[in-house]
C-alpha cells in the first residue's frame, strides 16, 4: 500500500508541473513526458525500491536515491571505486528480490586493477544516505587495457539467480577462451557462488559461471513476464544490433557471424548464419544503439501490455516492439523529436515508463498517456 501510495503521488505532483511537460505522438495517443530530475551526469542504471524511491547509478561513480518529488540525494556513501575511462564507470544497479528482508541492493562496474579494469558485480545494504557491508561477489577475468564493452545490466530470473550480461571489451581474441568472461553471460548466486546447474559446471578449461557466449556488448535486458525467459538486446558494429532469448550454454555467434559490418566497412567474420550458432530474434541495420530493455505489463497503457521496450543512444529514441509469442512483429520509433539519448528504461510502480537519458546534464523522465 505504501508504494502504491508513494507512486500516486509522484504522479500528482509530475502532472501539475506543466513547464516540465512535453506531448510526443505514438499510436496509442499523444504522450506526455515530464521531467523527473536532471542535473545527472551520464545517468546509467534505474531501479525501484519498493517505497517507490529510486536508485540511479552515474557512471564517474555515484549512486544517488530520488524520491517521490523528483528530489536527488547527494551521493550516497560506501560506493566502490570505478574505472571511469571510456564506456566504463558505475552501471547498472538492481535491487534484491528479497530486499525487504536482506535491504541488498546489486551494482555493476567496471573496476580498476592491473593494467585496465573490467566489469564487477558487488552487493551491500542499503542504510539510508550510505552502503554498507559491500562485498564484491563477481569480477570479470582478465582485467584489460582497454575503456570499451563493459556491458553489464544485472537481472533476476525466476529461480532467484543472478544474470550478469559483459562485454568482448573491443578485444575478439578472448571470447574464444572459456576460461575468461569476456564477450559471455554469468549466472552466479546472490552471494556470488556458483549454480550447480549452470552448464558448464565440471567441465575443464570453462569457467563455471559462464551462462552463454558468442556476445559483442550487451547493454539491454529482461524477463519475459509471459514466458520467465530471459531476453537481451546487444550493440553490433556498424548495424547487426540484436535480439537474443540467450538459453544456456548457446553461442550467440559474435564475431564469427553478424548482420552488421566493421565501422570500416568490411564483411565481419563468416556472414550471417553458421550451424551451432543461434539467430537473433530480431536485429537492427542500420544501428540504433540498443540500451536499456523492458516487457510492459502495467495499466497506463493497456494496448501496449507485453510490449518491449527498448531504448536507443544513436537511434535518440524509444523503440517499441510488438510479440507474437518470440517473433517480433511490429515496431513503432517514439520519441524521435525529444533527441535525446536513452540509456535505460523501466516500467514504474505507477504503470509509467521512466527512462534515463545519457548526458552531461541527463535527467529521468517519465512516460505516461497525455490528460
Amino acid at each position: 500500500m505504501r508504494s502504491a501510495a508513494i507512486a500516486i503521488g509522484l504522479f500528482m505532483a509530475l502532472a501539475g508541473s506543466a513547464a516540465a511537460t512535453e506531448e510526443f505522438p505514438s499510436a496509442a495517443g499523444p504522450l506526455a513526458v515530464t521531467t523527473v530530475a536532471e542535473g545527472l551526469e551520464h545517468p546509467w542504471g534505474l531501479a525501484f525500491l519498493p517505497d517507490g524511491r529510486m536508485l540511479v547509478t552515474e557512471r564517474p561513480g555515484r549512486l544517488r536515491v530520488v524520491d517521490a518529488a523528483g528530489q536527488v540525494s547527494p551521493p550516497l556513501a560506501g560506493v566502490p571505486e570505478v574505472y571511469a575511462r571510456g564506456q566504463g564507470g558505475l552501471l547498472d544497479v538492481a535491487v534484491d528480490p528479497d530486499f525487504a528482508a536482506s535491504g541488498y541492493v546489486y551494482l555493476s562496474y567496471a573496476e580498476p586493477g592491473g593494467a585496465g579494469g573490467s566489469t564487477a558485480v558487488a552487493r551491500a545494504r542499503l542504510a539510508g544516505d550510505r552502503l554498507e557491508d559491500l562485498q564484491v561477489i563477481f569480477r570479470q577475468v582478465p582485467k584489460l587495457d582497454s575503456g570499451h564493452h563493459f556491458g553489464s545490466r544485472l537481472v533476476f530470473l525466476g529461480d532467484g539467480t543472478l544474470i550478469v550480461t559483459l562485454g568482448d571489451r573491443n578485444m575478439r581474441d578472448y571470447i574464444s577462451d572459456m576460461t575468461s568472461h569476456v564477450g559471455k553471460l554469468v549466472r552466479i548466486n546472490r552471494d556470488g557462488s556458483v549454480p550447480a546447474d549452470n552448464p558448464f559446471v565440471g567441465r575443464q578449461g570453462y569457467a563455471p559461471e559462464l551462462y552463454s557466449l558468442g556476445h559483442r556488448n550487451v547493454q539491454g535486458a529482461a524477463l519475459n513476464p509471459a514466458t520467465g525467459e530471459f531476453w537481451t538486446v546487444e550493440h553490433g558494429a556498424r548495424g547487426g544490433d540484436e535480439i537474443n532469448i540467450p538459453r544456456p550454454g548457446r553461442n550467440y555467434g559474435w564475431p564469427v557471424i553478424s548482420y552488421g559490418r566493421e565501422y570500416s566497412g568490411f564483411k565481419i567474420g563468416e556472414g550471417t548464419e553458421k550451424p551451432g550458432l543461434e539467430q537473433p530474434v530480431h536485429y537492427w541495420d542500420p544501428s540504433i544503439a540498443p540500451s536499456g530493455m523492458e516487457f510492459y505489463t502495467g495499466d497506463s497503457f493497456p494496448a501496449w501490455r507485453g510490449n518491449v521496450f527498448v531504448g536507443a543512444l544513436k537511434g535518440q529514441m524509444l523503440v517499441r516492439l510488438t510479440l507474437d509469442g518470440d517473433r517480433v512483429v511490429g515496431e513503432e520509433r517514439l520519441l524521435e523529436a525529444l533527441d535525446e539519448r536513452i540509456r535505460d528504461v523501466a516500467q514504474g510502480p505507477d504503470g509509467a515508463l521512466y527512462m534515463l537519458t545519457d548526458d552531461d546534464d541527463g535527467r529521468i523522465l517519465r512516460v505516461a498517456p497525455a490528460r
